[in-house]
């Protein structure tokens, strides 16, 4: 399955993903209508923290566990108020910040003006924004982990953590073809 293709099948998966293999055996896009999502996730992250946890909060935490997107702030007040016409804007704020600074959201900034969130993941995965759409698509790439670790190897650095974005529009079709036709070339 192409890169294109796929990425109308994904936004965001956190935990244990089923892999969807792409462009070869090593690069693939993460599922998440494959992989159901834990309502109760980041709720129970925040008891095991020791968090207060009010129902507003709950809520909040209950919104952004079933995410399979990356949120802004706007948009989860805009799901939590759905639930709870109550929730305002300024709880929301807070409530994400909290999360962050607990390590149970991680935040970021795809280029769009606006700060999106996602669960911390269990597993690692990377992230590729269309710059047209602004859909995010997450992928691994063993080859890509590798690279870095030698990179940073090579500068005198042990590679501790990273994060790698990359941003891009859809080929077209004989842009497609053509770099499929390299490839197997390439390959031969």
């Amino acid at each position: 399955m192409r890169l294109r293709e796929a990425s109308s099948l994904m936004t965001n998966a956190r935990r244990m993903p089923i892999m969807l293999a792409m462009t070869d055996n090593t690069t693939a896009a993460l599922r998440p209508e494959d992989t159901p999502n834990d309502p109760d996730r980041i709720e129970n992250l925040c008891v095991e923290k020791g968090m207060r946890m009010t129902e507003q909060r709950r809520v909040i935490a209950r919104v952004l566990s079933i995410a399979h997107d990356h949120p802004d702030v706007e948009e989860v007040y805009r799901r939590a108020a759905a639930v709870d016409n109550k929730i305002s804007i300024a709880t929301v704020y807070r409530t994400v910040r909290l999360f962050e600074e607990a390590g149970i959201l991680e935040r970021h900034d795809f280029r769009d003006g606006r700060s999106r969130y996602e669960q911390v993941p269990e597993e690692h995965h990377d992230h590729l924004i269309d710059l047209q759409t602004g859909s995010v698509i997450e992928f691994h790439n063993d080859e890509i982990e590798r690279l870095q670790k030698i990179i940073a190897r090579e500068l005198g650095f042990e590679l501790v953590d990273h994060r790698l974005e990359l941003y891009g529009v859809p080929l077209s079709r004989e842009t497609k073809a053509d770099a499929k036709s390299t490839k197997k070339s390439t390959k031969e």
